[in-house]
């Protein structure tokens, strides 16, 4: 069967706004690249000579657009393989800024992690742990959540792969230095033009946008956050 190629794949994110590489549990929601490519067949988890040869395909398409620069990718949904398209990325991205301190609310060990990165884009996961200090199996614990701080405010993207050995681990890299531009814009996109921009895309995306909002409230002080109801409909949460 034929393999989604690069020029469609990037199309097609454009189109949507996001998708998830993979399906979760073969779910029709959120679109993933594998559901829009080949929508009657379930994706199978099977590496083998055996298995379909269109996950392991995809998969290394998966890093090949990570790097195009032309669509962004993430570990933001629920931790899975993520694409934004920049228009949707950067109104995401500016909302999670807010207009203010964009390190709000980080622990200490993922704002040591976003300045090495801002020194020093894009590093490997064993390059990253080194400089962190966060080596070892009794470090992975808070290394993994602290980059789950770091993907959930799409303070960080991942931009190819450096081959570490028996599987090549994904590099990542800071928003702000990979996609300087892309940062600009968002720290002075409007609330309202964010708020528009999202709100055209969350009509067709709604379990996005209940993940949006559950990341928003979720590193805003839990005393300062209420949810209000904007006339248009739009559902923020202030302090």
């Amino acid at each position: 069967m034929k393999q989604i190629r690069r020029k469609s794949a990037i199309s097609a994110i454009n189109t949507h706004g996001m998708l998830l590489v993979f399906p979760i549990d073969n779910a029709r929601l959120p679109l993933s690249l594998w559901s829009v490519a080949y929508p009657e067949h379930k994706m199978l988890w099977q590496w083998d000579d055996e298995g379909d040869d269109r996950v392991s395909r995809m998969w290394h398409l998966r890093e090949e657009l990570s790097r195009s620069r032309e669509v962004i990718y993430t570990k933001w949904y629920r931790g899975r393989a993520t694409f934004f398209s920049k228009s949707i990325f950067t109104a995401m991205l500016a909302s999670f800024l807010g207009g203010k301190e964009p390190l709000r609310g980080l622990s200490h060990e993922a704002r040591e992690i976003l300045e090495i990165l801002e020194t020093d884009s894009p590093l490997s996961t064993k390059a990253l742990k080194r400089s962190s200090g966060l080596q070892g199996r009794t470090q992975e614990a808070t290394y993994q959540r602290t980059l789950k701080e770091l993907w959930s405010r799409l303070l960080i993207v991942g931009f190819g792969e450096v081959d570490e050995g028996a599987f090549p681990s994904l590099a990542i890299g800071s928003t702000r230095v990979l996609f300087e531009d892309l940062f600009q814009q968002a720290q002075k996109m409007s609330p309202k033009e964010s708020q528009e921009r999202l709100k055209e895309f969350f009509k067709t995306n709604a379990l996005a946008e209940k993940f949006f909002l559950r990341t928003q409230n979720s590193f805003q002080p839990r005393e300062a956050v209420r949810k209000r109801i904007h006339p248009s409909g739009y559902i923020e949460f202030n302090g």
